[in-house]
């Protein structure tokens, strides 16, 4: 923190205090088991995690760990998160009170299966399109067309 650059997850969790650095610590590990294959970084100054996309970003503040992890997902699991302090993509978990890891990791789940449709829709969406193209039948975008 104060100017010190954060290249990785692990510097940026030892450049915390104590009860940020657990709860973190604490989603970084529930992070990692429900998404296996997903790549850890930092963007923003605030650990990322990639798959298929952004799954989830996290970060610690003077009193509060927030995961930002979007808001198809806070609307999701609104009911559950009813004690939690929200907002539009973001929950926030208080340094005192344990972190609700069940309900974590079925954010995380959701999260990973959420992005693995978007990426299969984006490839199918190509598929079509290659497979057009080498038929000698490229689609041609809309702008294009009224050009002609």
């Amino acid at each position: 923190k104060d100017g010190v650059a954060l290249h990785t997850v692990s510097d940026y969790l030892a450049a915390q205090s104590p009860a940020a650095r657990k709860i973190l610590s604490q989603l970084r590990a529930i992070i990692k088991k429900n998404a296996p294959k997903v790549v850890e970084g930092i963007s923003y100054g605030m650990p990322v995690y990639r798959l298929e996309g952004i799954l989830v970003y996290m970060g610690a503040f003077k009193n509060h760990c927030s995961l930002f992890a979007m808001p198809s997902a806070v609307l999701k699991f609104q009911k559950e998160l009813k004690n939690y302090t929200t907002s539009k993509g973001t929950i926030q978990f208080t340094l005192q009170d344990p972190l609700p890891k069940e309900l974590v990791a079925r954010i995380i789940q959701y999260r990973v299966k959420e992005n693995q449709a978007k990426a299969a829709r984006k490839k199918k969406s190509w598929s079509v399109y290659h497979r057009q193209y080498h038929q000698g039948n490229p689609v041609i975008p809309l702008w294009a067309a009224k050009l002609s």
